[in-house]
């Protein structure tokens, strides 16, 4: 039996997720090979229901669920391995959320709506997730510029200033060109933030004025050449944008309801 659970405890289950976790340990090895969904449907439930059924045996989530079950039971080495995938992808992002801090995450916000200019440096893969925040930011009205080429940054970040922000993505931290563009634009005046997945006594992390550290699973799919996975990276870069696209539809939504109540008041005079 994977799921032991108290008779008191079970007691206060529905019967549709007595039924969730009977199906389980009726079928370890099938579940293996299975979605939540198809947990649902064989168990005549819903994937929110499986959901709150293992949340509440103490498992976080149907992907450790998966993972538990290649070790307790005999599968072929396919599905483990899969599973032992999957479970990297979610140690990657769980870890990640977990090192965040709420009031971090909320100073580079406000350090990001308060900019002139922002600039976004990156080199090697972590370009590809930049180049996606910059993008987004532009869609919400900042003025963004984004490089990735070692002189250029050098230059642009000679013409940053007090009312700028840099924001700067390496997995390391210690890449030389980007420490030598956050130095500068630090003695400019302009506000530094690191989103990196390096400890905070590396050279970037204490040049920075705002740090947003991700975690990388240390067993890498690659081991000759760098092209790590930027996953926490983009766990990060999601997190700022779409607190920042709430906070830009809430001040539209305000916006209306002033201009509402403005002509509301021009008619009746």
């Amino acid at each position: 039996m994977l799921i032991k659970i108290e008779h008191d405890f079970l007691d206060k289950m529905t019967e549709t997720e007595k039924n969730v976790i009977s199906f389980i340990n009726s079928n370890a090895q099938k579940i293996s090979n299975m979605s939540i969904s198809d947990l649902a449907e064989a168990t005549y439930s819903s994937p929110a229901t499986v959901s709150r059924t293992i949340k509440k045996c103490g498992i976080s989530g149907f992907a450790e669920l998966r993972y538990m079950l290649t070790q307790h039971t005999e599968t072929k080495q396919d599905t483990t391995d899969i599973n032992e995938i999957f479970n990297k992808s979610l140690n990657e992002i769980s870890n990640t959320i977990d090192q965040l801090s709420i009031d971090t995450i909320l100073k580079a916000v406000e350090e990001i709506q308060q900019a002139e200019r922002i600039f976004i440096f990156s080199k090697g893969l972590s370009n590809q997730v930049a180049s996606e925040l910059s993008l987004k930011l532009q869609v919400l009205g900042k003025c963004v510029i984004f490089n990735t080429d070692s002189n250029i940054m050098q230059e642009l970040s000679g013409r940053s200033d007090r009312n700028s922000v840099m924001i700067i993505f390496s997995m390391s931290g210690s890449t030389p060109e980007l420490i030598s563009a956050a130095e500068r634009a630090a003695m400019m005046g302009a506000r530094v933030i690191s989103i990196t997945c390096a400890p905070p006594e590396l050279p970037l992390n204490k040049i920075a004025h705002i740090r947003l550290q991700g975690y990388s699973h240390k067993n890498r799919s690659f081991t000759r050449v760098d092209v790590t996975s930027r996953l926490p990276l983009y766990v990060i870069s999601r997190i700022l944008i779409d607190y920042l696209m709430i906070q830009h539809q809430q001040e539209e939504t305000r916006s209306l309801a002033r201009e509402k109540a403005k002509s509301s008041r021009n008619y009746h005079v």
